[in-house]
């Protein structure tokens, strides 16, 4: 694609507005540049400056028949509404930046808003079943742990169903932030990758054995035969090295947290499916523990407590988002109540 300087330069300075302004990560940042720079191909690297409201529009026709480059499957509605309201945020700042805003309206990047329909689709809640407490046991009991590196999957596994904490936050966890002897874990935002920088303290679910135990022998063997301090990670990232037979092999663990929580999501999907099970993601034991506090929480008080450990400021956010009556469920419910009275 021809690289259009002026367009480079904007797009500099709407980055460093993201990230010193509104305060997003990079990651997020990337994401944003990264529609600007699918529109820049489907318009030729035109000038930013000479975007007409029929420009958004074809550009949405454009994006309605694109393909996933792995699946080659159309491009979700989901995915549609995230690249086009990213554009339809740069446009309206563009709008008021010098040398744009006499040339762009914020009314024009309007036209970069999905249809109605199409919205409501990208925006429907899939109802994403967690494994029930028995799978989660049942698959680290089964786990391998004679090495360090499986010792550490296990434990990974274990710490996700005792916390609920998303799997960014476990990835950059360290030794400092858990206290065996309080069953507490300080996912603290200066260190840990929580959602929105956000420090959570958590304690440990009532879930049952082993998982406490499995986490306790990790952190054991971390401190009494690896040494390791406080500030080391929780669970290291693998130790790349040369095999005998001068291949890339796992040589350990490495002093260093993962630098992002794919590590983990190939733990759970290799895992739950040796073991016959569909894949789960980290994220899906949230849920799980949800189910589990509808079914323990006897008070509006004692679900509150539940919802704050997995780091709710409001609790309809644990309803809304997490708390869906399963359908085996519903149903009793649904039948138990025709036959009341």
């Amino acid at each position: 694609m021809k690289i259009n300087g002026k367009n480079e330069r904007i797009k500099r300075e709407y980055a460093r507005y993201l990230r010193d302004a509104r305060g997003q990560r990079d990651s997020s940042i990337d994401t944003e540049l990264a529609s600007l720079a699918r529109f820049e191909a489907f318009s030729k690297s035109r000038d930013f400056a000479a975007f007409r409201n029929r420009h958004a529009s074809a550009f949405k026709e454009h994006l309605a028949l694109c393909r996933n480059e792995r699946t080659r499957d159309r491009l979700s509605e989901t995915t549609q509404l995230h690249i086009l309201s990213g554009l339809r945020k740069s446009f309206v700042w563009l709008a008021d930046e010098e040398g744009y805003r006499s040339r762009i309206k914020r009314s024009d990047a309007d036209y970069f808003n999905l249809g109605r329909r199409q919205t409501a689709i990208a925006r429907t809640v899939r109802d994403i079943e967690g494994p029930t407490i028995e799978q989660v046991r049942h698959v680290v009991e089964t786990m391998p742990h004679a090495t360090e590196i499986e010792e550490r999957d296990r434990a990974v596994v274990a710490f996700a169903i005792l916390t609920g904490a998303r799997d960014n936050a476990i990835a950059s966890v360290r030794m400092k932030h858990i206290d065996l002897a309080k069953s507490l874990v300080i996912q603290d935002a200066r260190d840990v990758r929580t959602k929105a920088s956000k420090t959570i303290e958590t304690w440990f679910f009532p879930v049952g054995e082993p998982f406490a135990g499995i986490l306790s022998d990790w952190v054991a063997r971390l401190k009494e035969q690896l040494l390791w301090g406080l500030d080391d990670p929780l669970f290291p990232k693998t130790l790349i090295a040369f095999s005998d037979n001068r291949r890339f092999a796992a040589g350990g663990l490495m002093r260093e947290c993962w630098a992002n929580a794919a590590p983990i999501r190939v733990i759970f999907k290799r895992e739950f499916e040796r073991c016959g099970l569909p894949y789960f993601n980290p994220h899906s034991l949230r849920k799980t523990l949800v189910r589990l506090g509808q079914e323990r929480c006897q008070t509006p008080e004692q679900f509150k407590a539940w919802s704050q450990n997995l780091g709710h400021e409001n609790v309809l956010t644990t309803f809304t988002s997490y708390g869906q009556v399963d359908r085996l469920r519903q149903r009793e419910i649904i039948l138990g109540l025709g036959q009341v009275g």
